[in-house]
């Protein structure tokens, strides 16, 4: 029944896109992705692909600019070979905090980015807690944004049972915070921060209680960690008994280990949207969920012309 079904990955995250094709039951297409010796990217299908329903696993993460050249060269390929329909998944959609003009002259980096996967001849993306649900209508072709919250809210209900407080560290990410916490049953608090630089945050105050609670703070990705560590010391301040953190993508750039590794944090939650650094994966306190059962289970429907709003829910 998935004769028809090829699924191929960039060098961004082979290890997921492996754990999705053993899960939908398809082995992982033969592409060679490599560099000519003056860096371009240089990319060959070593199998047929003509009518197929192709699907490429690449996200854009750090080297992103690779990764990202990856993507759409390989799309190119696979619409030049006669491919039936393809589907660019991206776990972790790059550029995509650059959403809005925030300054005179700025640029809107996640449309650019949107406009050259499609003029690169994708038909359809499947991506994963997008920075800004907006990024979606940026696209002139269907977009299916799913959310890890099935995947971190089981994990979080076996290990964090009472006295759990959600926190969204912004207002921005109130609406994911409440509704984790609706699911969750438990209580919910926000940070006000002032953000008085490029990856640089401020914590100002807390609105809600936190006294003697197990804080879980909720956000959709961790870069350089300023934000998330931060605000852990703003909720220790206020009382809370312990502090955690969950993320859907662990961008973990520049000083992010560092600081986690020397704040209060006792837990980072994430998925394996990006594929950890090596230090990273030895950290004792960042615990790795997979979500490729939920994009496994979307690209079958995809590929099936099935609906994938039971997905969402």
């Amino acid at each position: 029944m998935l004769e028809r079904m090829k699924i191929f990955s960039g060098n961004a995250n082979l290890g997921l896109a492996e754990k999705i094709c053993d899960k939908v039951g398809v082995s992982l297409g033969q592409a060679n992705v490599t560099t000519f010796s003056d860096g371009e990217t240089r990319v060959e299908i070593d199998e047929n692909v003509r009518g197929m329903d192709v699907f490429i696993i690449q996200s854009t993460c750090s080297p992103v600019n690779v990764t990202l050249m990856e993507l759409l060269i390989m799309i190119d390929a696979m619409k030049r070979a006669s491919a039936g329909r393809i589907t660019a998944v991206v776990p972790y959609y790059g550029y995509a905090r650059q959403d809005r003009k925030v300054a005179p002259r700025a640029p809107i980096s996640a449309k650019l980015v949107a406009d050259l996967i499609t003029a690169a001849g994708a038909q359809r993306l499947l991506s994963m807690d997008l920075h800004a649900g907006q990024i979606q209508g940026f696209f002139n072709i269907p977009v299916d944004n799913l959310f890890a919250t099935p995947v971190l809210i089981e994990y979080v209900k076996k290990n964090y049972q009472e006295n759990t407080v959600i926190v969204s560290p912004d207002t921005g990410g109130v609406e994911r915070a409440r509704a984790f916490a609706k699911r969750m049953g438990a209580s919910l608090a926000i940070i006000d921060k002032r953000r008085e630089g490029p990856n640089e945050a401020q914590v100002m105050n807390i609105i809600g209680n936190v006294v003697d609670k197990s804080a879980i703070i909720l956000d959709d990705m961790i870069d350089t960690a300023g934000t998330v560590v931060q605000a852990a010391l703003a909720l220790k301040e206020a009382g809370a008994a312990d502090v955690s953190v969950c993320c859907t993508h662990p961008v973990l750039s520049g000083p992010a280990l560092d600081r986690l590794e020397a704040s209060d944090i006792s837990e980072i939650i994430v998925t394996d949207t990006i594929p950890l650094t090596q230090r990273a994966a030895k950290c004792a306190r960042i615990k790795v969920l997979s979500v490729s059962g939920l994009l496994s289970e979307a690209v079958r429907r995809i590929y099936y012309n099935d609906s994938v709003h039971s997905l969402f829910i």
